[in-house]
């Protein structure tokens, strides 16, 4: 795939947070500047949900909204030096602003507001190559912003190439995954620029520099083979905890599990909503209501057949 970047590619990048441009795309960001191509950052959220290195840093307990957007400006100027570190201007970015580990509230409540500030970026930017996360990511943030991305790409004339990445989870199979090469002047440069966040390696610097040190692994986005059956078989004494989402393009709902419009197929469970329109693709999301500080998915999301 490194030898498809050239002066006319276009790659926008899109990052859930301030960090994500860095651990999952550093490299690829160097390639496509080298190439004399031209890159954007699309950043979803500034990351100011994020307590514990705050309250480690700030010294702190209790996190109100003034701390919050105090540390958003903290996270968003940490994204900006680093993306001078990879080679980018500030120009060379959009900031949507929207919360912290509420992408999922987005694609339930605001739906038609998402897809149209994120059509209006593509627009704007008209992207060859778009590097987005993949759908089994175990961040709800990065696994809601590939829904969001799908769904505003559909019914949109030529579509770029779309290059899945992976943050939280194994490396992504498949047989046409990809590594991009690094020499160590490229990847003493990524080093830089995760450097730069400096806040996000107060608690977890290890743990940030294992998955920088990562092969940046690609997956291109192919037709998937969807499944008509939901992947999931909750025990019944769960249900009243969990909520069911489908979203497509033409809207999203969510229900209490007990409450769902899926009916009994065989051993599992399918969907009695119809499809919005055929080959359009649909997600479905399986999550609890339960508060927890363990932030990831255990269910997820899983994308059906039209």
């Amino acid at each position: 795939m490194l030898q498809s970047l050239s002066a006319r590619t276009r790659l926008l990048v899109v990052a859930p947070h301030p960090d994500d441009e860095t651990l999952a795309t550093g490299r690829l960001i160097q390639h496509v500047l080298a190439a004399g191509g031209t890159a954007h950052v699309l950043l979803l959220s500034d990351g100011d949900n994020n307590p514990w290195p705050q309250r480690w840093l700030e010294r702190r307990v209790f996190i109100r909204g003034t701390d919050r957007l105090r540390w958003a400006t903290r996270r968003r100027d940490e994204f900006r030096a680093a993306m001078r570190c990879l080679g980018l201007t500030g120009e060379a970015c959009t900031a949507l602003g929207w919360a912290d580990q509420g992408l999922t509230r987005r694609v339930q409540q605001q739906l038609p507001a998402s897809l149209a500030a994120l059509r209006a970026v593509l627009d704007t930017f008209e992207p060859t190559v778009l590097a987005m996360p993949a759908l089994q990511d175990r961040h709800p943030d990065h696994s809601a912003a590939h829904v969001l991305l799908r769904l505003a790409m559909q019914g949109r004339g030529t579509p770029p190439d779309v290059w899945l990445y992976q943050v939280h989870g194994p490396p992504l199979g498949g047989d046409d995954a990809f590594v991009l090469p690094a020499d160590d002047a490229m990847q003493a440069r990524k080093r830089a620029a995760l450097a730069c966040h400096a806040s996000q390696l107060a608690l977890s610097a290890g743990r940030m520099a294992r998955l920088a040190e990562r092969p940046e692994r690609y997956l291109p986005l192919r037709p998937a083979i969807a499944r008509s059956l939901l992947p999931w078989q909750p025990p019944r004494l769960s249900w009243p905890w969990l909520t069911l989402t489908v979203a497509d393009a033409a809207g999203a709902g969510a229900w209490p599990w007990s409450r769902a419009p899926w009916v009994r197929a065989g051993q599992g469970y399918a969907l009695a909503v119809p499809a919005s329109d055929a080959g359009d693709p649909r997600f479905a999301k399986l999550q609890a209501r339960l508060p927890s500080p363990w932030i990831f998915d255990h269910w997820g999301w899983c994308e059906l057949a039209h």
